[in-house]
């Protein structure tokens, strides 16, 4: 998941995004209106997390960019003002869930859990495919029934494949929903937490290279073409 969190006051900024990066979730921070629509233009984010009061075009200017711009983004408001009217305004403005300031970081991250969940195509919590078993909320994964220990970026990069369902996700789309916007494009870094989740998850090998296009789960039609270096036979 990669979340964009627009929030002008930047130790709470820093501090949501290190802490959300221990769950497994990439995030971006904009300190203003302008940052933020600019990073929504230039990235796909899953979920908007958006403080309501912020320099620039408002944090509700930016929720209504959001929604009528079709992305389908969810918006979650994480603000100050916490009377009955403001939250009923804030729903009316488009945002899919709402939370005061101060609050639990557990909460803001079962919220988020909760929203990407439903975000899209009705996902259910649990997925299953090609043997294997992910819940992201608890951030388990099992192979054949058997309990497999990940690392958090190699759990990020699973829980990107397995949501596409057998489909091909490129290097880049890796890159972009399981990194954050400070990764190097350039970089070996999803060769090797691909090869190192390979080896990781067992043989057969589950996760298949296509040659020229990136990766997808095996499930069988399709056989893995990488090279010895990505598939862990080198």
């Amino acid at each position: 998941m990669r979340v964009l969190i627009v929030e002008d006051e930047p130790e709470m900024a820093g501090a949501i995004r290190d802490g959300l990066r221990l769950e497994a979730i990439a995030a971006d921070i904009a300190g203003d209106g302008h940052a933020a629509l600019e990073l929504l233009d230039l990235n796909t984010y899953d979920i908007a997390v958006l403080d309501r009061d912020i320099p620039g075009p408002s944090g509700d200017e930016v929720a209504k960019r959001i929604v009528a711009s079709g992305s389908g983004t969810p918006i979650l408001m994480l603000t100050a003002a916490s009377r009955l009217d403001d939250k009923a305004s804030g729903f009316e403005l488009g945002a899919d869930d709402y939370l005061t300031k101060p609050f639990e970081f557990q909460e803001l991250v079962l919220r988020l859990r909760a929203l990407d969940r439903r975000r899209a195509y009705n996902r259910p919590p649990v997925r299953e495919i090609a043997g294997l078993r992910l819940d992201p909320f608890r951030r388990e994964v099992y192979r054949d029934g058997r309990y497999v220990a990940l690392t958090r970026k190699q759990f990020a990069v699973l829980e990107v494949l397995v949501a596409a369902e057998g489909g091909i996700v490129s290097a880049e789309d890796l890159l972009a929903r399981a990194w954050d916007e400070n990764a190097d494009p350039f970089t070996n870094a999803v060769r090797i937490t691909v090869s190192a989740l390979r080896k990781r998850l067992g043989e057969p090998w589950v996760i298949a290279t296509v040659a020229g296009a990136g990766y997808r789960i095996d499930t069988g039609d399709i056989r893995d073409t990488g090279d010895s270096a990505d598939t862990g036979h080198g």
